[in-house]
């Protein structure tokens, strides 16, 4: 069992609504607006989110401001355990019992780590968690570390879910959580396949068992 992190299991959108609330009140919203242009230009050139290195990227230019210190904690410090969603403790008890039990991620390497301990997802998978730049060009190497002759991957992108079905074929059944912004954007929606199985929810799992995931990617349904 593959799960993805930010808005599979942990509630991402949140997470930035709360950030950009409190940019807001530390450096207006103008200097809101540009951390996210900074943020944004990032992710374009790295692939992945890092809200650490923009803020070092805000600091470049600002470098005398010293609220950046107050932003720098509250993402350091951020209750990320209470941003999870609904079920998610009880959906990795329920499939640990019939499979390992793994998180694959993709992201910097000292924010998502942080999240992912304070989450308390770290413990709740016993440790066994991959962060990769670009988690689906890692496939190998996830084989290598867990060996299985059958995967099952929840992710809310539907453009990781098609690539990795397109690497692993009949050997995964890919799960989409309706769950974020990716999952509902329409152009998303249209541009890439429908997952193996669809579910509103991440808690839909503790309805499903091992053989009805097996059976989904075989069915295609």
């Amino acid at each position: 069992m593959l799960f993805d992190v930010d808005n599979t299991l942990l509630d991402n959108d949140r997470i930035a609504v709360d950030l950009t609330q409190h940019l807001d009140e530390e450096i207006g919203t103008k200097g809101e607006q540009q951390y996210w242009v900074i943020f944004e230009e990032l992710r374009a050139k790295l692939g992945y989110v890092d809200y650490l290195g923009a803020l070092q990227r805000y600091r470049q230019e600002y470098p005398r401001d010293p609220h950046l210190f107050t932003l720098s904690r509250f993402l350091l410090n951020y209750p990320f355990a209470e941003r999870m969603f609904p079920h998610v403790h009880e959906v990795i008890r329920h499939t640990a019992q019939w499979a390992e039990t793994v998180i694959l991620s993709d992201g910097d390497i000292v924010f998502q780590p942080r999240k992912i301990d304070r989450s308390g997802l770290f413990e709740a998978v016993q440790g066994h968690v991959l962060i990769y730049i670009h988690k689906e060009l890692e496939l190998d190497d996830v084989e290598q570390r867990y060996p299985a002759d059958h995967y099952v991957l929840v992710d809310d992108k539907l453009r990781i879910l098609t690539a990795v079905k397109a690497y692993w074929g009949e050997r995964v059944t890919t799960v989409f959580p309706r769950q974020g912004h990716y999952a509902t954007d329409p152009e998303v929606l249209r541009t890439f396949p429908a997952a193996d199985l669809s579910i509103d929810r991440i808690g839909e799992l503790l309805t499903l068992d091992r053989n009805a995931l097996l059976a989904a990617a075989k069915s295609g349904t």
